[in-house]
């Protein structure tokens, strides 16, 4: 029996199902897909977490945060690049687990994938809620409490839940909705939109850089790193650095772990790779491109804004906007208002366009039913089934549950992900040395090695409840595959 759950799929079997009415539509070049990633990065990290961060976990430091959290994503970046190359077809880490270290750590992976996607994008419908709604307030329009977030809310100070006195929050759901409907028509489409909407947040980032370090005061840098420069615990318990009253690691690693959301975009392109015109070439420039110019626009405009106002005094909700409101530029605000929702509409379109490609996937190997997940529009060539039920998911997730606690379940679940794909090329790299690879990781074998111990790290540096979360997550996960998957694989049924 363990021998069926490792089983590996040949990489010519998901070669030859790139063939066939199952097909995608390969429509993206090397910029579409760096605009999907550039999409998928730049938006809630940039425009809600770096508040958050600043004001709770890091401070000033927070811009060496971002360094270290980019530094992570590198090398997994170039673990996913070399994949990428070689297993050219929609799935993403999962595709890559099951042709290196078999079905069960695969479905594991495509588990922790929906958990990554469906659960980040309820926590970018929040951010681009808050910008919403601060959008409209500058004309004087204001939701109805009842409406405007979800029911309770996490506080570190009390370390505990508090009410917020709110049913739901409308705007995410709305805009959930809005996206399903847009993901409905097809790629082409997508890409189009998604170009547009990357276009205006990134002329908004640089209006951002560019007007407000004419108010920078480097006063309020001092003191850089008023947590500390640690950070790393381990189930609650103090490694490097202090604890914080609900059980939070404190400082800049702290800060790096909480922010890790913020580069969740760069892996989405490599779930594209069945509908990249020239997948072995664009796929690798589609990744490494995405993940660096973003990590440069968010060290600077960290520097901008914990420059402009005291991190103290940083708005939890709209910290960008509300910054350049502080210092007495009214006009923009709304400028920035406008290109946050425009921006973070881009994050919550890759997210969840990515979405339903991993269970197409998963659904294409029969580990879930492939009626529903594996149906492919006759006119659209999308997986329409899954999309609407990623939206419904989304839009659940997004109305009751809060942004803190969303982004750090993503968090973990993310950093699993990463570091499972460091080890699938290790593992590849013995067992395949010979497999063609239009991609090579640099500096092997230390950049995988670092890798897996730069996320393990940042796993551990996250709060106690976020490993109960992930535990109960992936028990769910094994509950599905030792009940359903298992007997439905079509990788053991040839075998």
């Amino acid at each position: 029996m363990a021998s069926r759950l490792f089983v590996r799929k040949p990489v010519s079997v998901l070669h030859k199902e790139l063939e066939g009415e199952h097909r995608l539509q390969r429509a993206l070049g090397p910029l579409q897909l760096t605009s999907l990633g550039i999409g998928a990065i730049v938006g809630t990290g940039i425009f809600v977490l770096t508040g958050q961060a600043a004001h709770d976990k890091a401070g000033p430091a927070l811009m060496l945060s971002f360094v270290v959290a980019g530094m992570a994503c590198v090398f997994a970046a170039l673990c996913y690049a070399e994949f990428a190359a070689m297993v050219p077809v929609a799935g993403s880490a999962y595709t890559y687990a099951y042709a290196t270290l078999g079905e069960l750590p695969a479905w594991i992976i495509g588990w922790d994938l929906v958990l990554e996607y469906a659960v980040g994008a309820a926590a970018v419908a929040h951010g681009w809620s808050h910008y919403f709604q601060d959008f409209i307030g500058i004309f004087g329009v204001e939701l109805p409490r009842e409406l405007r977030s979800a029911p309770f809310d996490y506080d570190p100070a009390l370390g505990e839940l508090v009410s917020t006195g709110s049913i739901l929050d409308l705007p995410a759901i709305l805009v959930t909705t809005a996206i399903t409907i847009i993901l409905l028509k097809g790629i082409r489409e997508s890409a189009t939109l998604n170009a547009v909407m990357v276009a205006i947040k990134l002329a908004v980032v640089l209006l951002v850089i560019a007007v407000g370090a004419f108010h920078v005061d480097p006063d309020n840098w001092r003191p850089f790193a008023p947590f500390g420069y640690g950070g790393l615990g381990f189930f609650g318990h103090p490694i490097v650095g202090e604890i914080g009253k609900g059980g939070e690691p404190l400082g800049m690693l702290a800060g790096a772990a909480t922010i890790f959301f913020s580069y969740i975009g760069f892996d989405s392109v490599a779930t594209h790779a069945e509908e990249a015109r020239n997948p072995q070439r664009d796929l690798p420039i589609g990744i490494v491109a995405s993940l660096v110019l973003c990590t440069v626009l968010y060290v600077a405009v960290t520097a901008i804004l914990t420059g402009m106002v005291p991190y103290t005094e940083l708005s939890i909700d709209a910290p960008v906007s509300d910054a350049f409101a502080r210092v007495g530029l009214p006009w923009a605000q709304l400028i920035i208002s406008v290109g946050a929702v425009a921006g973070i509409t881009s994050v919550l379109l890759v997210l969840m366009l990515s979405q339903p490609r991993v269970l197409l996937a998963i659904s294409r190997d029969g580990l879930l039913p492939k009626r529903f997940f594996g149906a492919v529009h006759p006119i659209f060539r999308t997986p329409w089934k899954s999309t609407f039920l990623t939206g419904f998911v989304v839009a659940t997730l997004s109305a009751l549950l809060p942004l803190r606690i969303l982004a750090e379940l993503v968090n973990i679940g993310t950093l699993l992900a990463f570091a499972f794909v460091c080890a699938a090329v290790l593992i590849m790299r013995r067992t395949a040395p010979d497999a063609p690879r239009p991609f090579r990781v640099p500096l092997y074998p230390l950049t995988p090695i670092l890798g897996i111990v730069v996320c393990l790290a940042l796993m551990f540096s996250l709060p106690t409840e976020n490993w109960l979360r992930l535990a109960a997550w992936l028990l769910l996960g094994f509950a599905i595959y030792f009940g359903y998957s298992r007997k439905h694989s079509v990788v053991t049924a040839g075998k």
